[in-house]
């Protein structure tokens, strides 16, 4: 689909309405019937157009999907709505009335920040997005709070706003995913010189995998997970720097760096705790083992053990019946004496795939009892600790 004009048009309307909840295998027959009465470059840009719904629906939910336009890059690299919004309301907090969003995508962010009363112009480069974009606030009805400009982020003037958000592109169509933030386009030097201009506040999406020494020294770090995902960091200006934070959604709940040191290694304990990605990423461990009790299993894995059994929202706790050295045979043995139906494999430092391993302990379920499998390394010998989650 390259122009959404013919779409936006009553006919075009009128299509999708008609293709809203059509069933991908049954998209031929449905096709071959309207290209009777409608051109057959409207009917695949509508069918392509539900498709694409269909799937913004994980990201935006079932009401605000059906009515929004996508591209296929802004399905796959829009905000999710959650997050979006938490951000969103964070500037809001922080005194925040207008927003240059510079990479707006598809609109995403725009609206999130339009529906926590700011007004922003939203800015993207390649007219189809901007388009994607500008239909999506009419579809809103937030045409009034998000002006929508196609042009190169970097010519842009934004001293007439309170705060810049700048989501950068982080793809390329020839490389994939780019991991080196001068690589983003705009490079995350140009968006960190962006940010400092802003009269109030600004904030940066970036990768979450950022090493934490690419941080810098005027901003504060957030890395956020949304139902146990890690989605997004970003990097704040004007808040708090040099502050670490790990946020989870939905809630939120935050945990703040207090700059403690790694948590002992110990021997595992009754309780095993897997922290949050986004615990992870942000190197706050040692704030969730802390008051758990808890130290690591070994110096290079992030698992928390504990015999004390505490509630946190910031890890998943196990309880431990058994700590075996690796071995596959002895593994499929102690299953089918338990009489395991269900088996749940997770890895942290090691080698083998969970899917590889489940084949081989459990080719057929013996029964009804579950199990998690933990394949890790404790005090650098690889270890199979088995368990399952407390309720």
């Amino acid at each position: 689909m390259n122009d959404l004009a013919p779409l936006l048009t009553p006919e075009g309307r009128a299509l999708l309405d008609e293709v809203r909840d059509t069933d991908p295998a049954h998209e031929l027959a449905v096709a071959t019937r309207l290209r009777r009465d409608h051109p057959a470059e409207l009917v695949s840009a509508a069918l392509g157009q539900a498709r694409l719904r269909q799937r913004a629906v994980a990201k935006f939910g079932a009401e605000d999907a059906a009515r929004m336009f996508f591209t296929p890059n802004g399905v796959e690299q829009s905000t999710r709505r959650s997050v979006a919004a938490y951000r969103a309301e964070r500037l809001r907090a922080a005194g925040v009335r207008s927003v240059a969003d510079l990479c707006c995508g598809i609109g995403g962010d725009a609206i999130a920040l339009a529906r926590a009363g700011i007004r922003v112009l939203a800015v993207d480069r390649d007219p189809q997005t901007a388009a994607a974009a500008r239909a999506n606030a009419e579809a809103l009805g937030l045409a009034g709070l998000i002006e929508v400009s196609e042009a190169d982020v970097t010519e842009v003037d934004t001293s007439g706003y309170d705060a810049v958000f700048v989501d950068p592109a982080r793809r390329s169509s020839k490389r994939g995913r780019i991991f080196d933030p001068e690589a983003y386009s705009p490079p995350l030097s140009w968006a960190v010189r962006a940010a400092l201009k802003a009269p109030r506040a600004a904030a940066l999406k970036i990768a979450p995998g950022i090493p934490h020494e690419a941080v810098p020294a005027e901003a504060e770090a957030e890395w956020i997970s949304d139902g146990g995902d890690v989605k997004e960091a970003v990097l704040w200006f004007g808040t708090a720097p040099g502050t670490v934070r790990a946020t989870l959604l939905p809630g939120p709940c935050t945990l703040v760096s207090r700059g403690l040191p790694d948590p002992e290694v110990r021997p595992v304990g009754r309780y095993l705790y897997e922290p949050d990605g986004a615990v992870i990423r942000s190197h706050l461990v040692a704030e969730v083992a802390e008051p758990l009790d808890g130290g690591l299993i070994d110096p290079t894995i992030a698992y928390v053990t504990s015999d004390a059994l505490r509630e946190t929202r910031f890890a998943t706790a196990y309880e431990i019946t058994d700590v075996l050295p690796f071995n596959v045979k002895k593994l499929k043995a102690l299953l089918r004496e338990r009489e395991v139906g269900v088996l749940t494999v997770k890895k942290r430092g090691s080698a083998v795939e969970p899917e590889e391993l489940r084949r081989k302990a459990l080719p057929k379920p013996h029964g009804t009892a579950s199990v998690t499998v933990f394949l890790t390394r404790v005090a650098g010998a690889p270890t199979m600790l088995l368990g399952h989650p407390v309720r």
